[in-house]
């Protein structure tokens, strides 16, 4: 997978009823290269369904962590959308003080976290890192 193919995931993740016209639009393509990457998304495995999911069928991710991230210099827009093309990458919010963003990290084993981590610890413009298992969340 490319990140073309990452962020056409994270905009189907967004709005899965999105029109091809649309997610073209969007990602800067021409539709029937988003079509052929759908395709192949789909042929591949990547893809393995399109479904409706209601409210009662939303579960947490089985391993969920905040990672507060220090950016060097001006790279925050940089990191923010590599960030963003990320389908583990549940949010991402700028904060004051001494962390640029804290990344909000869903996945499903501890091995898929541990990978995400490194991927981003590996991101041009992340001088330092900082990373919280959630282990319960109260309302």
């Amino acid at each position: 997978m490319d990140k073309l193919d990452n962020r056409l995931i994270g905009a189907l993740r967004r709005n899965g009823r999105a029109s091809l016209s649309d997610l073209a639009v969007e990602l800067g393509v021409t539709r029937s290269t988003l079509r052929a990457r759908m395709d192949r998304l789909v042929t591949g495995g990547e893809i393995v369904r399109f479904t409706v999911q209601t409210r009662s069928d939303v579960r947490a991710h089985a391993v969920r962590g905040l990672m507060m991230l220090e950016i060097a210099g001006r790279g925050a827009d940089k990191v923010l959308r590599a960030l963003l093309t990320m389908p583990q990458v549940q949010a991402v919010h700028s904060t004051n003080g001494t962390w640029d963003l804290i990344v909000e990290i869903g996945t499903e084993t501890l091995e898929e976290f541990d990978q995400v981590l490194t991927a981003i610890r590996r991101l041009e413009g992340v001088s330092r890192s900082e990373t919280n298992l959630l282990l319960s969340t109260r309302r």
